[in-house]
């Protein structure tokens, strides 16, 4: 406890300390009044700097349930109570017109359910592979983004985490390049993309076969380049693998990377906003095939493992992410996506396979404007060989039994409820039901009842 109260101790120090830059913050970007038209707003004045801070804490707790086995990577089947705790400090810096530089300095606390284990579809989106009983920091993002307006209409940028206020244009291109979060740029979704305001589970933050470079704490070098143009958006990224899967440390000389690829399309049904983007990754790095593994299982009489028959290869994958708004209160959100099923997933998580969808209501509704109500269900599923790997024994990154009598697809129902307690604190309830965890049958259902605590400023 008393390692807690000093990661909140220093986590609100941050975020006093941003007070001065969030005043700048709302001065440049204040709205306009209600009634003016879009083509009379005041575009804001341009940031030149910011400084903000986020605490988020999650406390996450799960009743005992059925469980015929427990393997070396299951979600423990005692009941037990979870909690992790993360803050961030938010700096940057306009060089130049277009150009911003960030450092996000982090500092993290707590273990996740089962410590990250168990559920491929896992629990906690704040919940990093690594857990500490004790504070220990890190410069998470380090980067550098550059816009370059190449005409159209003029659009406002708001300031927010890693965003200077000011304009740009509606055709632009944007180069980030540095340490960040793949999904930063790739498979973002306005429903459904930040475990420290909306959905907690992976699979619904983001699609979850998308295995994204990233080490154990979700962040990677690499650039990326992104050409928007009216209503189409061009994304094209290459990013540094782990140097093994699942590893917290990163390939010093890039020769295992991931080449990412994506295309927007912005369009409007029933006049409201929606947007559709397709993305395609490929990794490669040193990877191991189910099929060749359960051979050298057979041969040795041991239990199959990946790190045995790992050789230069790829894996790819392709995803799609939908979003449309139904009214000014109510939005639907859909994922889906499929990879390379044979090949051991290399960064993200053990899904070869899925299909999420949700919706996300605002609290306008009851005249709570900024509550929000949100609803998803996922299903992931695995193929052939990989379920053959685990039945014999075999670890993935985050889930493993050490048998698989009775495969079936992970279901995964969550609800939320983000209220605004005050200004800039939010307090969220979330409930997860997951079905056949790890896809065992023999295992479960788990019911997960989480508590989020979020200030931002």
């Amino acid at each position: 406890m008393a390692s807690s109260a000093a990661a909140l101790g220093l986590t609100w120090a941050l975020v006093l300390c941003a007070q001065p830059a969030a005043a700048q913050q709302q001065s440049a970007a204040a709205a306009p009044a209600p009634d003016a038209a879009p083509e009379d707003k005041a575009p804001p004045d341009r940031q030149t700097w910011a400084v903000h801070g986020q605490l988020t804490n999650i406390w996450q707790y799960h009743p005992g349930f059925s469980s015929a086995f427990q393997g070396p990577q299951s979600f423990d089947h005692r009941s037990a109570v979870n909690e992790t705790i993360d803050a961030t400090l938010y700096a940057g810096a306009a060089p130049w017109s277009g150009g911003e530089f960030w450092v996000n300095y982090e500092i993290n606390q707590g273990f996740a359910p089962s410590d990250t284990h168990g559920v491929a579809g896992y629990v906690n989106g704040e919940g990093a592979k690594v857990g500490h009983r004790t504070p220990y920091t890190r410069f998470q993002r380090v980067f550098f983004r550059q816009t370059i307006d190449l005409g159209g209409k003029s659009r406002t940028v708001d300031a927010d985490l890693n965003q200077l206020a000011g304009t740009s244009t509606e055709d632009s291109l944007i180069f980030t390049a540095g340490k960040f979060d793949v999904t930063d740029v790739f498979d973002v979704n306005k429903y459904a993309n930040e475990p420290r305001k909306d959905f907690l589970n992976w699979a619904l933050v983001n699609t979850g076969s998308f295995d994204y470079a990233s080490d154990a704490w979700g962040y990677t070098y690499g650039a990326s380049l992104e050409w928007a143009s009216g209503d189409w958006t061009t994304r094209a990224g290459f990013f540094d693998l782990s140097t093994t899967p699942n590893a917290t440390a990163l390939t010093p000389d890039l020769s295992q990377f991931q080449l990412d690829g994506e295309l927007e399309r912005r369009f409007k049904l029933w006049d409201r906003d929606g947007k559709i983007a397709v993305t395609l990754f490929q990794s490669h790095g040193r990877m191991g095939t189910f099929g060749d593994a359960l051979v050298l299982a057979k041969q040795t009489g041991e239990t199959p493992d990946t790190a045995g028959v790992r050789h230069f290869a790829t894996r790819s994958g392709i995803a799609f992410n939908l979003e449309q708004s139904l009214t000014d209160d109510i939005g639907l959100f859909a994922r889906g996506g499929i990879d390379e099923a044979g090949v051991e997933p290399y960064e993200y998580t053990d899904i070869d396979r899925t299909i999420a969808g949700g919706i996300s209501v605002s609290g306008k509704i009851w005249s709570r404007d900024d509550d929000t109500i949100g609803l998803a269900g996922v299903t992931n599923w695995i193929g052939r060989q990989h379920i053959a790997y685990l039945a014999s024994g075999g670890l993935g990154i985050i889930i493993g039994d050490g048998a698989l009598p009775r495969p079936a697809p992970e279901e995964i129902l969550e609800a939320y409820y983000n209220f605004a307690a005050v200004r800039q604190v939010h307090l969220t309830f979330d409930t997860q039901l997951i079905d056949n965890p790890a896809y065992n049958a023999e295992r479960g259902p788990v019911i997960v009842i989480g508590a989020r605590l979020h200030a931002e400023i």
